[in-house]
């Protein structure tokens, strides 16, 4: 990803969506809890999470609100569903071999999933860009 791409204001915008999307998916797991237990609160939560994103990105982010919403919001789904699998498969790429070659103990799960978790950022752009949001 070119330094211009990284600075351009869309990405920004799409970097500010997804992290109000990540604070309505924590915030509203609260709500929830006081009325389902934990686990079903936590699947609440981060469907209100890809429900605030999803709006963010089409109406904000990419400004695609005369695109089909059904395709978009199938697109979207996809999309972060394999980002999930990417956050995966980073995340333990890192914690069980390449930290530990190079002799990271101490943290590894958290520094593993922290990398992990912001891989996505640079691939789901670009898969929104180019296929949701298109």
């Amino acid at each position: 990803m070119s330094a211009a791409t990284l600075l351009s204001s869309q990405y920004m915008r799409f970097l500010m969506a997804g992290a109000l999307a990540a604070l309505a998916n924590f915030g509203s797991r609260f709500f929830f809890s006081r009325f389902v237990d934990y686990s079903m609160a936590v699947l609440l939560a981060y469907l209100v999470g890809m429900l605030v994103a999803f709006i963010l990105m089409r109406g904000q982010v990419f400004r695609a609100t005369e695109g089909p919403w059904l395709r978009q919001a199938g697109s979207f789904a996809l999309i972060n569903i394999l980002a999930a699998l990417q956050t995966l498969a980073v995340s333990l790429l890192l914690v069980r071999w390449l930290l530990p070659s190079f002799g990271v103990v101490d943290h590894a799960e958290a520094i593993a999933h922290l990398v992990g978790v912001a891989a996505p950022a640079v691939t789901s752009y670009f898969g929104h860009k180019w296929l949701t949001f298109r």
